[in-house]
């Protein structure tokens, strides 16, 4: 049976143009922060996943259902009610950090943030790093 694509894919907009486009002075000024953070820990230029997402990195899974496809190994989207980071491998290994890191919510492989002078940044940073790690080793990247 084929697969079908996933809806959010790699593309080369420009992330610096997007993210300059962002409304909301507060949120675009986080947006410059993960963007710095992001490049240093994993060392993988910047690019739009989809419409909204901002990625670094990338990898290839496989499901036992079969399905699969490519991710980044870590992102993040300026949204409107939040900015969200993705944590691709979840935060099941990670509560010590989280309880350390301010005001979020979480989905499976989201991180859900308002401001980033409301969290630790030196946590954020730790939770980030030790994903990516994860990923790359998870996944040989």
């Amino acid at each position: 049976m084929p697969q079908a694509n996933n809806k959010t894919q790699p593309h080369d907009a420009d992330v610096d143009e997007y993210l300059a486009g962002i409304e909301n002075a507060g949120r675009r000024e986080d947006a410059y922060l993960l963007l710095e953070m992001m490049r240093e820990i994993t060392g993988e230029p910047a690019r739009m996943w989809g419409p909204t997402m901002i990625g670094f990195g990338q990898y290839h899974y496989v499901y036992e259902s079969g399905r699969e496809g490519d991710s980044f190994l870590v992102g993040f989207a300026p949204r409107k009610a939040n900015m969200v980071v993705y944590i691709m491998p979840g935060f099941s290994d990670y509560q010590g950090l989280l309880d350390k890191l301010g005001k979020y919510k979480t989905g499976s492989s989201c991180l859900y943030l308002g401001r980033l002078d409301k969290v630790d940044n030196k946590v954020l940073q730790t939770l980030i790093t030790r994903s990516v790690k994860h990923m790359r080793k998870k996944y040989a990247v």
